[in-house]
């Protein structure tokens, strides 16, 4: 068992004119054992900075660590039963690929030479790199020095795993192939996985759960489909997904049946029970993401009467084959009011087109203007896959 638990874990740096800064801010987090749990968030969030407490690199300033129930706060990092894998790799130049696995059961472990050789040509043929071992660093390429720092960590057969950006130096091919790569270990393996990255898409397809992290504190912790679906706040809502979240300031007016949610070019028609959601607040920022906008040519218009369209002029389009990203100036597209779509990639649209773009209410996400806070999310229906006929 691995389970990893961080309660009101805080760092604090002092500054060289003597003020505090707070880099990671009371975060609380339960990782269960066997987990993959991504950190994610920007540049100086913190996540790097939590991986560090957690491997015992970093001093925590307050709260606890706990491995298994244990707390390893005052724990040295050798006695931590933890393996990290590092941005850099940190591979020894002058030691072959064997010699660079070896290392750390050499310093770490009672294992007789022969068990340390079995094991590492064992974790090896694993990592695709048995014919590598005689190599040094300087001979590898970027992706096999990558599998050998993992081949590091993976023969010392911790309780958790820590990974700080592993796939960052890597081309954008060999990182797809590398994220799945690392799934499949970390499943045969199963052991607990603490991933950290600042790629949404990373994040997305690798972590059973993610922890989103924003100027040292926690926003958000869920299943990828819960963080994309059900966001707690504006910054989690604008973090996740590719292209963002559209957000429209509007402010609420009572209608006959439900509200209506107005902003700049934007009249948007609620119902009574989404109106019930927004408590009695007034100032409140719409979002909808980008596939869930509608766009049709501008004579369709007066089809629509339920109050959910906006008319728009078309200002760039980007083909990306199997759909097309389309940018959109609302209203007489001369104001600031803009908006981006996601429609299929058959679907024809030009620069300068005035459309009409349809946002349906089930799709729709409202925040607190003032807070960010999310109150009220998009209607999610589960269905089951359809399967063709053959």
């Amino acid at each position: 068992m691995a389970e990893t638990q961080l309660h009101d874990v805080t760092k604090v740096f002092t500054d060289d004119d003597g003020s505090d800064i707070v880099a990671v801010d009371e975060v609380s987090i339960d990782i269960e054992d066997g987990e993959f749990l991504v950190l994610v968030g920007p540049s100086g969030c913190g996540k790097s900075t939590t991986l560090r407490m957690i491997a015992g690199l970093e001093t925590i300033s307050g709260g606890e660590i706990r491995l298994d129930g244990r707390v390893i706060n005052d724990v040295p990092p050798k006695s931590r039963d933890i393996a990290m894998v590092f941005q850099s790799y940190a591979l020894y130049p002058h030691m072959t690929v064997q010699e660079n696995m070896s290392f750390g059961l050499e310093e770490s472990t009672v294992l007789s030479d022969d068990e340390i050789a079995s094991r590492v040509e064992e974790t090896a043929e694993m990592m695709g790199i048995g014919d590598l071992l005689d190599r040094k660093p300087g001979e590898l390429s970027g992706g096999q020095q990558q599998r050998v720092a993992l081949g590091r960590a993976i023969v010392r057969e911790p309780a958790v795993f820590l990974m700080d950006e592993p796939l960052s130096n890597l081309d954008a091919k060999l990182r797809a192939q590398m994220r799945t790569e690392l799934q499949r270990l970390q499943e045969e393996l199963g052991t607990t996985t603490v991933y950290v990255t600042h790629d949404q898409t990373e994040a997305m397809t690798m972590g059973d759960r993610i922890a989103i992290l924003n100027d040292g504190r926690l926003q958000q912790v869920g299943t990828p489909l819960e963080c994309y679906h059900e966001p707690a706040n504006t910054f989690v809502a604008d973090f996740i997904g590719e292209p963002a979240m559209n957000f429209f300031d509007v402010t609420r007016r009572d209608a006959d049946e439900g509200a209506i949610l107005g902003g700049d070019h934007l009249e948007y028609a609620v119902s009574a029970d989404v109106a019930a959601a927004l408590d009695g607040r007034t100032d409140f920022v719409l979002g909808v993401r980008p596939e869930d906008i509608g766009i049709e040519v501008a004579e369709e218009e007066s089809r629509r009467t339920d109050g959910r369209v906006v008319s728009a002029t078309v200002t760039v389009v980007e083909p990306m084959g199997d759909e097309n990203v389309v940018y959109l100036a609302l209203g007489d597209g001369e104001s600031d009011a803009t908006a981006i779509a996601t429609i299929d990639g058959m679907s024809r649209v030009e620069a300068g087109q005035r459309v009409v773009a349809h946002i349906p209410e089930d799709a729709i996400h409202v925040f607190d203007a003032e807070s960010g806070e999310a109150l009220h999310n998009r209607r999610v229906e589960s269905t089951e896959p359809r399967v063709p006929n053959l």
